[in-house]
């Protein structure tokens, strides 16, 4: 069972469905596995959770 795992920004629910489903179809391709073998995790951060170059990206913007 093979794990993608994708630490972003929030997204709504058709984002992450299109993600989940590109993300399998082509590791599935390239590796030669099954796509429903895959299993994708997406954790979604605040801004003000990731830092950049020693300042909050909330920060940035």
């Amino acid at each position: 069972m093979p794990v993608i795992t994708l630490d972003g920004p929030k997204m709504d629910k058709e984002k992450k469905a299109k993600l989940v489903k590109a993300f399998s179809k082509s590791a599935s391709e390239i590796l030669g596995i099954p796509e429903h073998a895959f299993v994708t995790i997406i954790r979604e951060n605040e801004m003000d959770n990731i830092g950049l170059g020693g300042k909050l990206l909330s920060d940035k913007k």
